[in-house]
């Protein structure tokens, strides 16, 4: 498994504890960025199963960036993909919602046309593509809004700085769902003890029910951390990135529900119980 130093991956090394041994790999010791270091590894490791949650995930950065974000969030998976079809294992990648373009009114579907606005969001569809591409077999997991109680995510930045007094002006016209790490890492197990994995439509969406703006998920951050906060909602134009960010990008996460039994809770609800009043 790569990527155990980020918040996905910290999370998937403890819950796919109970489907085997799990080799997890730091990014020193696997560097994605170097094809010779991932076919040595696949190699020596020979895997029965492969796990990617590994990426490059800054998404300003990426516009400055991109071949970078492509050799890490593509190449890399290509070269993933091909060697664990060479030793005959399965595999496991997850994308994001930044595929879409965010015109849509109604949540995403695995069938709906791509869009990305960014480099990021290309980036991730073309490790979609590579995978798809290879002939393993595999599973792709589409989610968004990723956060937990560590690692460098919405949650703790806004815990952050609410906690150092500021007022805060967050944007309200960007819609998604906030998926929980824990929640998604224990469902992708599941999941992964579930499916036949086949070489066919491997990609399924599966973030948390419900949705809101990153605005909304401040106020509800605030007020179950008990923080009294001047927070103020804003337009995406009042706050220009360097990488367009969809407008909207809830994901219609039936399919996984239907064909792997897996679903996550509401938001709110698994928000609750990571508990931010204690979230340092």
């Amino acid at each position: 498994m790569t990527g155990i130093e980020g918040q996905l991956g910290w999370e998937l090394q403890r819950s796919l504890s109970v489907l085997g041994d799990v080799t997890a790999l730091t990014e020193a010791a696997l560097d994605l960025a170097n094809a010779d270091a991932i076919v040595s590894a696949m190699r020596a490791l020979r895997p029965t199963l492969v796990v990617n949650p590994a990426a490059y995930t800054a998404v300003d950065r990426a516009e400055s960036e991109s071949a970078k974000a492509f050799l890490i969030n593509a190449k890399a998976v290509q070269i993933l993909a091909e060697e664990a079809k060479h030793c005959g294992a399965r595999m496991v990648h997850f994308s994001t919602d930044y595929v879409f373009d965010g015109a849509s009114s109604t949540p995403y579907v695995e069938s709906d046309g791509t869009g990305p606005k960014s480099v990021y969001g290309a980036s991730k569809l073309a490790g979609e593509e590579a995978l798809a591409g290879a002939g393993v077999p595999a599973l792709c997991f589409r989610t968004s809004w990723v956060y937990a109680a560590r690692g460098n995510n919405f949650l703790r930045t806004m815990l952050r700085l609410a906690r150092a007094g500021k007022p805060l002006r967050v944007v309200g016209d960007q819609t998604g769902a906030p998926t929980w790490a824990r929640a998604l890492a224990e469902a992708v197990t599941v999941a992964i003890s579930r499916s036949a994995f086949t070489t066919t439509s491997p990609v399924y969406h599966l973030s948390a029910a419900g949705s809101c703006t990153w605005h909304g998920f401040a106020k509800r951050i605030f007020e179950l951390a008990k923080l009294d906060v001047e927070l103020h909602a804003i337009a995406t134009s009042d706050y220009p990135t360097p990488a367009q960010r969809p407008a909207f990008s809830l994901l219609n996460s039936s399919r996984a529900a239907r064909e792997l039994g897996v679903e996550l809770p509401d938001w709110g609800e698994s928000l609750r119980l990571v508990d931010p009043e204690s979230v340092s």
